[in-house]
C-alpha cells in the first residue's frame, strides 16, 4: 500500500507565460507557491477475487475489467502509459475542491504517477515526475495545459520558475528573510467562488488567440521579474506587491473574454472597495479560487465584504508530492 500526497499552488505572476507554444518562441517565467493543501492518492495492489480488476474511488466509484474502461482520463492515460496489468485500487481525496484554479488536476497526476512508481519500487526525482506528469497531460490526454502547474506538485516551495525557449526550465527559489515570507503569506487572503470550471477548456480559448494577447503576455512576463525584485529587495512593501498583482490580472484579462464574467468582477471590486491592494483569479480563469494582497488591518473589512464566500488560510509547502506511507508489495510488471 502506498499513499503519496501531493500540494496544490497559488501561482502569483507570469501565467499564461508557461504554455510551450509560447515560451519556446519568447521564454516564459511564473512566480507563486505550492501550498500546504493536499491531493492524496492511495495506491495498492488489488487482490484478484474479485469481478472487477480495477477499483476507482473518486467523487464517483469505478469497478472494471479493462484500463480501456476506466472514465477517469488521468487514471486511464497514467496506467495506460505505465501498461500497467496488475490491478490496482486507487483512491482519492483532496483538502480542497478540483477544477478551482490551484493547479489540482496536475497534482493528481504527479501524485498518481509518485504512488505508482512507488508501489513498484520504482522512484523518481522531482524533475522526472513532473516531466512525466507534463507529457501525459499534454501528448497522452491532450489537454491544452501549462508546465507549471506539474513543477509546483513536485518540487513545491516558493520559487521563480523560468522556461526556456530550448524547452528546459530552472527552479529558483525566492530567499528572503523569515519573517518578511511570513509577512508576505499572511497578506494574501484565499476565497473560493463556487464557480468550477475545466481548465483546459478555458486555456484553449486563450491560447487560439495568442496573437492578440502577446503585449500582454509580454507585459505579464516582466510583471515577474518586477514581483521578484519587491520580494527581495531592500524596500520591500505588501503595498508594492498589491498594486502589481492588480496590474498583472487587468494584464491577463486582455487574453480573451473567458478570463472574467460579470459575477467575478464584481467579487473583485468589492475586494477592492473593502481594501485589497490587487488580486487575481487563479489559474486559467473563469472560476475557482480568487486570491487578494490585503493589509492586515483590512482584512475583517474584505473577509465581511466577501462573506458569502469559504476563506482557506494556508502556508507554504516545501516538500513538494511526497510519499507519506510505503509498503510496498514487491516489484511488478509495469
Amino acid at each position: 500500500m502506498i499513499i503519496s500526497r501531493t500540494p496544490f499552488r497559488v501561482s502569483l505572476f507570469g501565467g499564461g507565460t508557461d504554455y510551450p507554444e509560447w515560451f519556446r518562441e519568447h521564454g516564459g517565467a511564473v512566480l507563486g507557491m505550492a501550498i500546504d493543501k493536499y491531493c492524496y492518492l492511495f495506491v495498492r495492489k488489488l487482490p484478484p477475487f474479485f469481478d472487477h480488476k480495477h477499483r476507482i474511488v473518486y467523487s464517483n466509484i469505478e469497478l472494471v475489467r479493462e484500463v480501456s474502461e476506466i472514465k477517469h482520463p488521468a487514471v486511464r492515460g497514467v496506467l495506460s502509459d505505465l501498461a500497467v496489468t496488475s490491478g490496482l485500487e486507487i483512491h482519492h481525496d483532496a483538502d480542497l475542491p478540483a477544477r478551482s484554479g490551484l493547479g489540482s488536476s496536475s497534482s493528481f497526476t504527479v501524485g498518481l504517477l509518485h504512488a505508482i512508481h512507488a508501489l513498484y519500487d520504482e522512484m523518481r526525482t522531482k524533475r522526472e515526475m513532473c516531466l512525466e506528469a507534463t507529457r501525459i497531460e499534454q501528448k497522452v490526454l491532450n489537454e491544452c495545459v501549462g508546465c507549471q502547474d506539474q513543477i509546483w506538485a513536485a518540487y513545491g516551495g516558493f520559487n521563480c520558475i523560468d522556461f526556456k525557449t530550448d524547452g528546459s526550465f530552472s527552479v529558483n527559489p525566492i530567499i528572503i528573510p523569515a519573517e518578511r515570507r511570513d509577512q508576505f503569506v499572511a497578506s494574501i487572503m484565499l476565497f473560493f467562488t463556487g464557480f468550477s470550471r475545466l481548465a483546459s477548456d478555458v486555456a484553449k480559448v486563450q491560447m487560439s488567440n495568442l496573437e492578440g494577447s502577446e503585449e500582454a503576455r509580454h507585459q505579464i512576463r516582466g510583471i515577474v521579474d518586477e514581483g521578484v525584485s519587491i520580494l527581495t529587495g531592500s524596500n520591500f512593501s505588501v503595498e508594492e506587491i498589491g498594486k502589481l498583482l492588480h496590474e498583472s490580472w487587468l494584464q491577463k484579462k486582455r487574453f480573451s473574454d473567458n478570463v472574467s464574467n460579470p459575477q467575478i468582477d464584481d467579487l473583485y471590486d468589492a475586494a477592492r472597495e473593502s481594501g485589497a491592494l490587487g488580486g487575481k483569479l487563479l489559474g486559467a480563469g473563469g472560476g475557482g479560487f480568487m486570491a487578494f494582497i490585503v493589509r492586515p488591518e483590512n482584512q475583517q473589512a474584505v473577509r465581511e465584504r466577501l462573506k458569502n464566500l469559504i476563506c482557506v488560510d494556508f502556508g507554504i509547502d516545501y516538500d513538494g508530492s511526497k510519499i507519506v506511507v510505503y509498503e510496498p508489495g514487491g516489484r511488478g510488471d509495469v
